[in-house]
């Protein structure tokens, strides 16, 4: 299973964009407090819409209690990271039944150099100029997050619009008419 961890982040827009990446992607969504806004509908659903009340996420007091009760592969994301986020084979875990955990840190700051320093081999930095730090926090989850999917071949994921209600259907466009 994949999983996007968030180390403390702060802006509620992020999350609810994140939050909504993971109903569409089967992703659990993992927090770790202290979070910079508080996890109310009125906070969170602006970004999030009305997919939130699907996904699945788990709330953690610290660092260390979410490591007591994950285990698997872990991948950390950022721009000190020495390899290319494309270079990790995210399918090599699912080889073996083991989740793979997306780590990103906070808007400000990242994650701390305490967690990356031993992890140097996990770290990558999404490529980009040197006239940015980096990314918007939820763009970053969602690329790297469909870098994995696409290395699974997109497992359980629609590849075409669905014929129901709600949806237009999977030849709309080949039925327009003028």
């Amino acid at each position: 299973m994949l999983n996007i961890v968030l180390y403390e982040p702060e802006i509620p827009g992020n999350t609810g964009n994140i939050m909504r990446t993971c109903v569409a992607t089967h992703t659990k969504l993992h927090l770790i407090e202290p979070l910079g806004f508080k996890m109310d509908e009125s906070t969170i659903k602006r970004s999030g819409v009305n997919y939130i009340d699907n996904c699945v996420y788990q709330i953690y007091k610290n660092w260390d209690e979410f490591l007591k009760t994950n285990k698997g592969s872990f991948y950390y994301f950022t721009r000190y990271g020495h390899h290319p986020h494309s270079d990790f084979k995210y399918d090599d875990a699912s080889n073996n039944n083991e989740d793979i955990y997306l780590v990103f840190g906070k808007e400000s700051t990242g994650i701390p150099r305490k967690i990356l320093h031993d992890k140097l081999d996990r770290c990558a930095r999404i490529p980009m100029t040197d006239k940015v730090r980096s990314l918007n926090l939820s763009n970053c989850a969602a690329l790297v997050l469909y870098e994995a999917l696409r290395q699974r071949d997109y497992e359980d994921l629609l590849r075409n619009e669905p014929d129901d209600e709600g949806h237009k259907g999977d030849h709309f466009i080949e039925d327009y008419e003028e």
